[in-house]
Order: C-alpha cells, then sequence, then structure tokens
C-alpha cells in the first residue's frame, strides 16, 4: 500500500496510507457512475463505428466473395494495390481530387479568419449579430438543399443566365460544362463554411488581452500594425489546429456535394476518390479493390497530418501532439 508524508508545524512527518489504485478507482466509480455511464455511450459508438470498420481493412489484401467469408477467402497480398497503381482511370480521379481539396483548402480556409477580423472591428453590436447570423445560416442547409440552389440559380433558365442574356450575352450551361465545376465547388463551400468556421475564430479573439491593444495604441500602432502582431499570434494556436485538421482531409473533399452536383458531363472534372469507391463497392461490388484504394487514401491523408503537424511544430510551437 503507498503511503504519503505531510510536514507538521513542529517539523514531524507524518505517514498516511494511502488505500491502492484499484480501490481508488472503485470508490471513484461509485461516486460518479452516472458520468462514466454517459462517458460510454460515446465510446461505445466510437468503437462501433470508427474502430470496427477498421477490421474491415483487411479485404484489400484478401480476395472477397460476395456472401463468403466477411475477412475474404484468399490472401493475395498487394495484387488490388497494384491493379490500381497500373490503372490510368484512378490516377484520373485521384488528380482531381487532390486538385479539387487543394483549392478547396485554399479558398475555405482563409475565408474565415478574414471573416472574424472584419467582424472585430465592427462596433455596432446589432448590425454585428445580423451580420453573424446571416454567415451562420448556410451551415444549417443539408447539402441537397445547397446543390438545388445552384442548379436553380446557374441553370439555363437561372437568374444567372437571365441576367446574362439581358446583357447581350449567350446561356452558359455552367452546371453541365466540366471547366465550371471546380469553381461552382469552391465558391458554394465558401459560402457554406465561412459563417461556421469565424465562430472558432472570434472565441479565440476573446482570449486575447485587451490591454495589449491599448499598450500599441500609446505606442502609436496603427489598426494593420495592431491586427499583424497582436491579433494574428493571439489566435496562431488556434489557425494552426485548425489548418493540421482541414490538409489531412484534403482528399475527403465534400463527396456529398459532389455526387450531388456532379452529372455524366462533368466526369472529367468532377470524379472524385469518393465517387470513384462508391462505383467500385457499391455498383460494381469490386471490394476488394475499392478497399486498397480507400486505404491508400487514409495513409496518403494521415502522411499529409503528420508532416504538417510536424511542421508547425518546429515552425510555431503549436501541434495535435
Amino acid at each position: 500500500m503507498a503511503s504519503k508524508a505531510i510536514i507538521l508545524d513542529s517539523g514531524e512527518e507524518l505517514l498516511i496510507e494511502k488505500p491502492p489504485l484499484i480501490k481508488r478507482m472503485g470508490k471513484k466509480f461509485k461516486r460518479d457512475w452516472r458520468l462514466y455511464l454517459l462517458l460510454l455511450i460515446p465510446l461505445i459508438h466510437l468503437l462501433v463505428f470508427s474502430y470496427g470498420p477498421m477490421i474491415g481493412a483487411v479485404i484489400a489484401f484478401r480476395r472477397f466473395v460476395p456472401g463468403g467469408n466477411i475477412l475474404g477467402e484468399e490472401w493475395v497480398g498487394l495484387w488490388f494495390f497494384r491493379m490500381f497503381w497500373n490503372d490510368p482511370q484512378f490516377w484520373r480521379v485521384f488528380n482531381n481530387t487532390w486538385i479539387l481539396g487543394v483549392l478547396t483548402l485554399l479558398f475555405t480556409f482563409p475565408m474565415p479568419i478574414i471573416f472574424a477580423l472584419m467582424l472585430n472591428e465592427v462596433k455596432a453590436g446589432k448590425f454585428k449579430k445580423i451580420v453573424q447570423t446571416l454567415s451562420y445560416l448556410p451551415h444549417f442547409m443539408a447539402t441537397v438543399v445547397v446543390v438545388s440552389m445552384l442548379q436553380t440559380l446557374l441553370g439555363n433558365s437561372g437568374a444567372i443566365n437571365n441576367f446574362i442574356y439581358s446583357l447581350g450575352g449567350e446561356r452558359i450551361l455552367f452546371m453541365q460544362r466540366p471547366e465550371w465545376f471546380r469553381t461552382i465547388f469552391v465558391s458554394s463551400r465558401v459560402w457554406v463554411t465561412t459563417g461556421w468556421g469565424t465562430i472558432l475564430y472570434l472565441a479565440a479573439l476573446t482570449n486575447i488581452d485587451p490591454t495589449l491593444y491599448e499598450a500599441a495604441r500609446v505606442d502609436g500602432a496603427s489598426r494593420w500594425k495592431q491586427t499583424w502582431h497582436i491579433t494574428l499570434p493571439g489566435i496562431r494556436p488556434t489557425i494552426m489546429t485548425l489548418l493540421i485538421l482541414n490538409v489531412g482531409w484534403v482528399l475527403g473533399v465534400n463527396f456529398e456535394q459532389v455526387l450531388l452536383q456532379q452529372n455524366n458531363l462533368t466526369m472529367a472534372t468532377g470524379d472524385i476518390l469518393g465517387t470513384f469507391l462508391l462505383r467500385l463497392g457499391i455498383e460494381s461490388h469490386m471490394f476488394s479493390f475499392a478497399s486498397a484504394v480507400g486505404l491508400f487514401q487514409a495513409i496518403i491523408s494521415l502522411t499529409l497530418l503528420t508532416i504538417t503537424n510536424f511542421i508547425s511544430k518546429k515552425m510555431t510551437e503549436s501541434s495535435l501532439w
């Protein structure tokens, strides 16, 4: 049994015997069992829906036959990996995913920061609340609603084409042109995510000591210099944490919107790994091949996440681990 020494005022040392660890944990569990019960629910969800499906990744190395062994019939090693590695269609889809993911990151990531800095400068309380509320609304729209709005606005007889036609121009089939797919997708993602992402940065801005701004004003610093030397360094940990997470999802893009927005005419630029896996796994029943592609995508994402975290830790001392 462990003991703890306490020094009394008289200078004497008093040893107090501590109960074993298991006994202490038992007392805590008995006292706070309701809290542990609440914790059990998300843990079960995590195990069932996040860690449990990882077992199925083994079929990327085994030949899976529908109706047979759930973990595959025979070991084939890297055969499926070599299969997609030599598939030109896979590399077309991979390049589409990479380009769309990088463009989305470049435009959607800095916008909440810029918008938060702009809102932070607004002094009119009512106007600020109205702008915040309006900017948050797109986040709560279902993806199918967002795509339906895009089709209505950008359709052949939509508001945008009617405006172009009224100026003497020709109508453009935006939703059927592959060269417009990425522009429409990235623009809509900026609209949907900017307001919601601003919440985190506004919360981070409230933690900056106001006396720093007062001292900067006394020294004659302009608003731009205050932003550059006080505001941005103050929210840098939040910026780097979200950047690391966003880089990890750069190949994830937004599967639901891509699936709803794409059509047979936009496959050249709108076909990504998510939709490619859907066709392979669900429609073509090539589960082992799809698992190999999905595992490859996960490894790339994990690698990007680790590299970004390492660079961030070295350069800014902010990291996830």
